[in-house]
């Protein structure tokens, strides 16, 4: 599968998709279960609710966002690559880590359920047909190709887990 025209998304995520140079994203998707896994078998449990400044989310509600962005992500393309036209709303990300209990959580589960997650979502893209990956809907009021949903959740991840290792984990 090629890459995403810049069309196929809303300049936002831009940020994301430069993050990503391959050009077969389903090897990219599948590296990032490992790099999670190895990422945070090292962190200690009491520093998952750390932040580095206040008014920041903590190592765990960073991780939280990671595994709300592989699911929104993921369900957008669902209903893309299936041919739903109904607009899917957009979501607020405070609000979803307010009501995520993720600092009552242990790192290593929040890691298992975004490889689950993940896990499922490579099952899906792989059985795609090259007319599913182009198809385009609209999400958050913009259009948006599923393509690019694929290369938007590894830049997603790889833009949070660069912030993970300059400003928590450094």
């Amino acid at each position: 599968m090629s890459r995403p025209a810049t069309s196929e998304y809303d300049p936002y995520y831009e940020g994301y998709v430069s993050l990503v140079p391959e050009d077969e994203i389903i090897p990219a998707l599948e590296n990032q279960m490992d790099e999670l896994s190895k990422l945070f078998g090292n962190v200690p449990e009491e520093r998952g609710t750390y932040a580095y400044e206040d008014g920041k989310w903590t190592v765990k509600e960073l991780v939280s966002h990671i595994i709300d962005g592989e699911r929104m992500f993921g369900y957008r393309a669902f209903r893309i690559a299936r041919g739903d036209k109904t607009p899917i709303e957009g979501f607020e990300q405070d609000g979803y880590i307010e009501n995520s209990h993720a600092n009552g959580r242990p790192i290593a589960k929040m890691v298992e359920e975004f490889a689950l997650l993940r896990e499922a979502n490579l099952m899906f893209f792989e059985n795609l047909k090259d007319e599913d990956w182009v198809r385009i809907g609209t999400a958050n009021s913009v259009e948006i190709s599923v393509r690019s949903l694929a290369w938007i959740m590894v830049g997603h991840v790889r833009h949070h887990l660069a912030i993970l290792r300059s400003r928590y984990l450094a």
